[in-house]
């Protein structure tokens, strides 16, 4: 039996999710499909002895009264019902290099980022100053950034350099690297990438950074149960294995593999680019659009270790911490030698819920290529579907572990003792339970030489398909967010979707910058 719809949406990553909950308040009759066992693509987290750990969303910025994200979230419906905790004010991001001791923060606010610099860097105050002024205009000529406004891109500010840029600000070695130094966020490549990725991406944290208390998978629970209230349908284990076209080379319905068929009026893609290009058909699309988008490069991976730790034996930190080699590899903080990993990484820590001042967890990311992999990619492994990967694979994935407890043990002395049991996750597992070409964290590879190659209309050939997530435009939590909405105003019109947002700040006076 074939059910009908007014919107299909395929995947539910946060770029699925917002897309379909905005269609849903405007009435249309809206079904989501995802493959997994869990919802929301890289907003999952998973359970082990009763903690909660993150496999993406580590914090969130912009969540304030009267910032983007929060605005964004209200009009959601879901701002009210998220449990958030404040990062330390002084330090939400702490910069470390080799064996210098010192940890240099990025503080929220402008003028706080600006004075817990300058403790550190004096005669670079209005450098930093600078620094600031510039994120913020660049960050103001995106479209929808302020929320409402702006329509289209500013070219100039498209092909701005990061590394080009950062150098302007100031020539101080050290203060470059401070500043670079959570590019983590963008997948660490600050030679090549367009300084708006930066801007965009540290921006809303300097304006207010947050953890979720029970990590990323309570937004995509909270969109999930607002969907239900508008009358939309939520299936997992519902994977598409095929696309079927009426004559007019419109989209008539998707097969899953359950041989379940669903079929709608108009149709959003929230999966892997190449994954819907598989489904399309390459027959169906200009050679000139298949030959771009499969020249893209993916940005890097990355290997994970969750520590469960003892009772009282690390104290916590409220401040996520990068750690680099030495300055210079912050510039290409992904590349790295096999000998010399890891030589970047990003810790985290979750409070007890007994005793707050200390960690009850660890997670600890660094960069890994898919080639490292490579001998395992045949196999594939989900909680919903499980497979061995073999002992090969095991070993592969102790000596790696090891390897990075080293690194941290220079950081938090004799750190092994105070682990009770460790998980871990590759590139593989990011490959299978998000489903990202090669395990990559962020989608593909920008450059400032040609940011415009990477960027993809929400619009496809195929007249009632369109495209959302991070592979359009631009990754994170608000990139997406921005890029859902972006998406939707193709479908209803920007004109409704402003109306729309316009109507919820003017109701809510508090919101309004």
């Amino acid at each position: 039996m074939k059910k009908e719809y007014d919107i299909l949406v395929i995947g539910s990553g946060l770029g699925g999710l917002v897309s379909a909950l905005i269609l849903a308040k405007e009435g249309r009759k809206v079904c989501v499909l995802e493959k997994n066992n869990q919802y929301g693509g890289n907003l999952q987290t998973f359970s082990r002895d009763k903690l909660i750990f993150d496999t993406g969303v580590h914090y969130l910025g912009g969540l304030s009264k009267g910032q983007n994200l929060n605005q964004f979230f209200s009009y959601l419906e879901i701002m009210d019902d998220l449990e958030l905790h404040p990062m330390d004010e002084d330090g939400y991001d702490r910069i470390s290099f080799g064996d210098d001791e010192i940890e240099y923060p990025h503080a929220q606010g402008y003028h706080n980022f600006v004075e817990q610099l300058s403790r550190y860097f004096p005669e670079e105050k209005e450098n930093l100053e600078n620094y600031c002024e510039e994120i913020q205009y660049v960050c103001s000529q995106f479209p929808r950034y302020n929320v409402i406004g702006k329509e289209s891109y500013n070219e100039e500010i498209l092909h701005l350099n990061t590394k080009r840029f950062i150098e302007s600000v100031t020539h101080n070695k050290k203060l470059q690297a401070v500043l670079l130094g959570s590019n983590f966020l963008y997948a660490g490549d600050s030679e090549n990438v367009p300084f708006y990725v930066h801007a965009l991406t540290v921006n809303s944290y300097i304006q207010s950074a947050y953890k979720c208390v029970k990590g990323g998978s309570q937004i995509s629970k909270l969109l999930i149960r607002k969907l239900r209230e508008y009358g939309a349908e939520v299936h997992k284990h519902s994977e598409v294995s095929e696309f079927v076209f009426s004559e007019n080379n419109t989209l008539a319905s998707v097969k899953t593999k359950t041989g379940k068929e669903y079929s709608a009026k108009q149709f959003i893609s929230n999966i892997e680019i190449r994954s819907t290009i598989r489904l399309i058909g390459e027959e169906r699309l200009k050679k000139s659009f298949l030959n771009r988008v499969l020249s893209w490069k993916p940005v890097s991976s990355c290997f994970s270790i969750y520590l469960v730790l003892h009772p009282n034996s690390v104290p916590n930190f409220n401040c996520n911490r990068y750690h680099y080699a030495s300055e210079e590899r912050v510039w290409k903080a992904f590349g790295y030698t096999k000998e010399s990993w890891p030589e970047t990484y990003m810790l985290s820590s979750t409070p007890s819920r007994r005793h707050p001042e200390f960690a009850e967890s660890l997670t600890a990311i660094s960069y890994m290529d898919f080639e490292e992999v490579k001998e395992w990619e045949d196999t594939f492994n989900t909680v919903a579907d499980e497979h061995e990967r073999g002992a090969a694979y095991e070993r592969f994935k102790l000596g790696k572990t090891e390897k990075l407890l080293d690194a941290l043990e220079k950081k938090i002395p004799n750190l092994r003792h105070a682990i009770k049991i460790i998980y871990t996750s590759s590139p593989l597992s990011y490959r299978d339970y998000i489903g990202n070409f090669e395990g990559n964290m962020y989608g593909y590879m920008k450059s400032s030489e040609n940011p415009l190659r990477t960027m993809v209309s929400p619009r496809t050939k195929i007249d009632n398909l369109f495209l959302t997530g991070q592979s359009v435009n631009m990754h994170g939590i608000l990139g997406v967010t921005i890029g859902a909405f972006n998406t939707c105003a193709e479908i209803i019109g920007k004109e409704t979707i402003d109306r729309r947002l316009t109507q919820m700040i003017n109701k809510n006076p508090s919101e309004k910058n």
